[in-house]
């Protein structure tokens, strides 16, 4: 698998972070290629809820929660892709406490492309520059959520 994270330390506590990660459901609130996200479970969020997300370009994908540890972090499996080339994926949202009360969010994703030697090639290159460039958005979409939260 290929690994590849950012992260972003935000002027919130983490608890306040956690209040927008936390709602499963709602990740078309930060991520910014995300259109609209339809709820495939219904109840609250723990391992097993299922989202379908839509996206900008008008592909769609399903998640399903794999581990949730309410008020620090959640793993998902990317799951009907579509035509994207990934065989295999994960993303994991995690809140950190700094020393200094700010949360430090960490969002990473572990992947395994088709086709391949070809595949992993791909991945460590071209997959990595539009996953960078993703994570980040989604950071920079959350820290706005944040600070338009904390603000109102």
């Amino acid at each position: 698998m290929i690994h590849h994270h950012r992260s972003l330390i935000l002027d919130a506590p983490p608890a306040a972070v956690w209040t927008v990660l936390g709602r499963f459901m709602q990740i078309d609130e930060i991520a910014p290629e995300i259109t609209r996200v339809e709820a495939l479970t219904e109840g609250a969020p723990g391992i097993g809820a299922k989202r379908r997300c839509h996206f900008k370009n008008g592909s769609n994908l399903v998640e399903e929660v794999t581990e949730w540890k309410p008020g620090h972090s959640y793993r998902v499996k990317l799951m009907e892709v579509g035509p994207m080339p990934l065989k295999e994926a994960y993303a994991e949202l995690r809140v950190e406490a700094t020393a200094g009360g700010k949360a430090k969010v960490v969002w990473g994703m572990d992947y395994r492309l088709k086709w391949g030697l070809v595949g992993w090639l791909m991945g460590q290159t071209m997959m990595k520059i539009m996953m960078g460039r993703i994570l980040d958005g989604n950071l920079q979409g959350l820290a706005k959520r944040v600070t338009a939260e904390q603000t109102a």
